[in-house]
C-alpha cells in the first residue's frame, strides 16, 4: 500500500494478472500487466511523466508553461494529468474521429481540447503538424513531440521494463505489444533484451498500419483500416527504432471481438481495443511457440475507453464486422495451423 502526496506518485508499479482461460487453452502462462492501473488510466501515463520530468530537467520545462501535444487520446489524458498535477497547463490536439471517452476525460482534467478533423500525415492539418505549429507559435509554450522524444521510450528502460522482469522472476520468455509511438515497445524491448538476450519481442500490428509490412519488407504499407485508435506507424519515428523486434503478427479487428468477448466470460475482464490486439497477439505466440512458455503483454488502458467502438454492436455493424463471434476454439486453430500473418526476423 502507498501514500504518495500527488497523483503522479501513483503512475508505475501495475499488478499483473494470469490470464487463466488462455493460459489453459494455450499451456502456456500468459500475463497482463493492468496499465489501467494509472491514474489517468493507460500506459501512456508513464511516458508523460518522464517527458515532463526530462523537460524539467533540462530546462526546456518551467513552472506555468503550457504542455502541447498532437495525441489520439491516452499520451493526452496522461499529460493533463500530469500537467495538473505539477501546476502546468495542456493543450491537446486530436482527431475528431476519436471515442467521445478520451476527448472527456481531456477536457476533465482541465486541459484545452483542439480537435481537427483526420488526414493523412503528409496534409499539414494532421493533428501532429497542427500541434508542432501551435507549440511554435508562443515561446510559452512546449510541444511533447510523444513520437520523436525519447524520454517516451526511456520511462519504460527505466521503469516499466524492469517491473516485468521483477514480477516474473526472470521467467519471460515473450513479450507482445502494440506500437503506437513505439516507446513502449522500444523501452522494455531494451531492457528485456540486455537482462535476457533470448527473450523475444513481438509486436501486434492492425490492420491500417503500416509496421508490419516495414518489417517484412523494408516500406511502410497498409491494407484496410482498424477501430483501434492509436496503434500503428506509417513512418519511421526516434521510439520505434529502438525496438529490438524478433516477430509480428498481422491481426484483424474480427479477432479482436472474438478474444474481448471471451476473456469477458471467462475472466471477468473487459479489455479495450489495443489490449485485445495485445491479448489475440500473446495467444499467437504461445500457440506457435508451445507450452510452458512464460509471455507478459498490456492491459494497456480502461476497457471503458472503447466502449463506443468495440463494444457497440451498431459501430460493429457499419464497418462490416460480423457479431456472431468465433468459437475460440476455431481462432485458436487457426492461430495454430496459419502463420501467413507472421513475420520472423532472420535472428529471431
Amino acid at each position: 500500500m502507498r501514500q504518495v502526496k500527488r497523483p503522479t506518485e501513483l503512475i508505475g508499479q501495475t499488478d499483473m494478472l494470469l490470464l487463466r482461460s488462455l493460459s489453459k487453452l494455450s499451456g502456456c502462462e500468459i500475463w497482463l500487466k493492468l496499465e489501467s492501473q494509472n491514474p489517468g488510466g493507460s500506459i501512456k501515463d508513464r511516458a508523460a511523466l518522464q517527458m515532463i520530468e526530462d523537460a524539467f530537467a533540462s530546462g526546456e520545462l518551467q513552472p506555468g508553461m503550457t504542455v502541447v501535444e498532437g495525441t489520439a487520446g491516452n499520451t493526452g489524458i496522461g499529460l493533463a494529468l500530469v500537467a495538473k498535477s505539477l501546476g502546468l497547463n495542456m493543450l491537446a490536439v486530436m482527431p475528431n474521429d476519436q471515442s467521445p471517452e478520451k476527448q472527456r476525460m481531456i477536457s476533465l482534467y482541465g486541459a484545452q481540447l483542439q480537435t481537427v478533423n483526420p488526414v493523412p500525415f503528409k496534409d499539414q492539418n494532421h493533428f501532429y503538424h497542427t500541434a508542432r505549429r501551435l507549440a511554435a507559435s508562443r515561446d510559452d509554450y512546449w510541444w511533447a513531440n510523444q513520437f520523436e522524444n525519447t524520454s517516451n521510450a526511456r520511462a519504460h528502460y527505466l521503469h516499466t521494463g524492469p517491473e516485468i522482469w521483477q514480477q516474473s522472476q526472470g521467467a519471460v520468455d515473450i513479450f507482445v505489444s502494440v506500437a503506437g509511438t513505439g516507446g513502449t515497445i522500444g523501452g522494455n524491448s531494451k531492457f528485456l533484451k540486455e537482462r535476457k538476450t533470448d527473450c523475444q519481442i513481438w509486436l501486434a500490428d492492425p490492420d491500417g498500419s503500416g509496421i508490419y509490412s516495414y518489417l517484412k519488407t523494408g516500406e511502410y504499407a497498409s491494407q484496410g483500416s482498424s477501430m483501434t485508435e492509436g496503434i500503428g506507424i506509417m513512418r519511421l519515428v526516434e521510439n520505434f527504432r529502438m525496438a529490438q523486434v524478433d516477430a509480428a503478427v498481422n491481426l484483424p479487428d474480427q479477432d479482436l471481438i472474438t478474444l474481448s468477448r471471451f476473456v469477458r466470460e471467462q475472466d471477468g475482464l473487459v479489455l479495450g481495443s489495443s489490449s485485445a490486439l495485445n491479448v489475440a497477439a500473446a495467444l499467437q505466440a504461445a500457440l506457435l511457440h508451445g507450452p510452458g512458455k512464460t509471455i507478459v503483454t498490456f492491459a494497456c488502458d480502461l476497457g471503458e475507453r472503447s466502449a463506443s467502438k468495440l463494444y457497440n454492436d451498431d459501430y460493429l455493424v457499419q464497418r462490416g464486422l460480423s457479431l456472431d463471434v468465433e468459437a475460440i476454439d476455431q481462432l485458436i486453430g487457426r492461430y495454430r495451423d496459419s502463420g501467413e500473418r507472421v513475420w520472423y526476423s532472420a535472428h529471431g
